[in-house]
């Protein structure tokens, strides 16, 4: 018995080897005719040696990439753009678009996901705030877009930065009520690509940049009591608005009121990987796939083969020395 036993654990314990991986790839126009370089009007018909386990295609196409299979961060241009409504009240400048790069972020009380209300005022009170209010269009009492806020300028500290609005009341008077909806933070390549890295989605919110999911950086809202005796709060409804009312009545306001909604951390240069096309996967005979490609080439088309087990796999990259051009 105790033989039948080492016999099994031994035959289980060996590893099971990978087949050897022979792969090779041609490309031609459909017609036979072979070229360094073809066009998108082109038909083409890559045909392949082997028979892999897996095939995936990169085309070189914007998105599709295989040397940026890997890439996570990339130069571009960050653009903020949100909608904001003003209602009530009359009082100036009592929205404010701040940035910061050393705040320390939303506390928490230790060993627990409570907040720590008091440290993240802390928090904020003690962080470096840019007041960038000037470079948004601002509602003064009908729904206004904000146009491109371009945030190139804190894209390079190498931190993660955070995006807040800050909302100040004064005493006396009908303070207003904001709405911001609409909110977007993208990343633009110099290509064309445009990567949505923020939004007003909650921090569990999948974001969906070329079939690859990312999640949204989320909101918190805070204030502190010594300077809104009221207790007027932001209010956040993920994925759809941040509102702030304030009183609504002169008899009402009988306090100052600050409070404050920020997003973040948030990488301004963040993009999605690029990610290949599947073409086979283990029990699919796959000898030839014909493309044709809808845009040009911005690297060489590649395609990564792979014979996999639980334990190893054996991969051959193949890229193509070709290009795809307009006609």
């Amino acid at each position: 018995m105790v033989t039948a036993i080492a016999f099994t654990f031994a035959s289980c314990s060996k590893e099971i080897e990978v087949k050897s991986l022979n792969f090779d790839v041609a490309v031609s126009k459909t017609n036979g005719a072979v070229s360094n370089t073809y066009t998108t009007s082109d038909s083409l018909n890559f045909v392949f040696k082997g028979n892999p386990d897996v095939i995936t295609f990169y085309s070189g196409e914007i998105n599709r990439q295989y040397i940026n299979k890997d890439r996570t961060a990339a130069d571009g241009t960050p653009i903020l753009q949100f909608t904001s409504l003003r209602a009530t009240g009359t009082q100036a400048n009592s929205l404010a678009l701040m940035v910061s790069s050393d705040f320390k972020g939303i506390a928490s009380k230790p060993g627990s996901t409570i907040r720590d209300t008091a440290t993240t005022n802390a928090n904020i009170a003690t962080a470096q705030w840019s007041d960038i209010t000037a470079q948004a269009a601002l509602s003064t009492g009908a729904a206004t877009a904000s146009g491109d806020i371009n945030l190139s300028s804190f894209a390079n500290s190498g931190k993660p930065v955070y995006i807040a609005f800050k909302y100040v009341a004064a005493a006396g008077s009908i303070q207003n009520k904001w709405t911001i909806t609409l909110l977007t933070l993208t990343n633009k390549l110099a290509d064309g690509s445009i990567y949505t890295i923020g939004n007003l989605g909650a921090p569990n919110t999948e974001i969906k940049n070329y079939g690859v999911i990312t999640y949204s950086p989320g909101w918190w809202v805070s204030y502190d009591e010594a300077k809104n005796a009221n207790k007027y709060p932001w209010v956040f409804t993920a994925g759809t608005s941040l509102v702030i009312t304030g009183a609504a009545t002169v008899g009402a306001a009988t306090a100052p009121a600050e409070a404050w909604a920020i997003m973040g951390p948030i990488n301004l240069k963040k993009v999605s990987p690029d990610v290949g096309v599947g073409l086979k996967s283990i029990s699919a005979k796959f000898e030839n796939y014909p493309y044709k490609y809808s845009s040009v080439t911005l690297s060489e088309p590649t395609f990564v083969a792979s014979n996999n087990v639980v334990n190893s796999s054996a991969t051959v990259v193949k890229p193509l020395s070709i290009k795809v051009t307009k006609p």
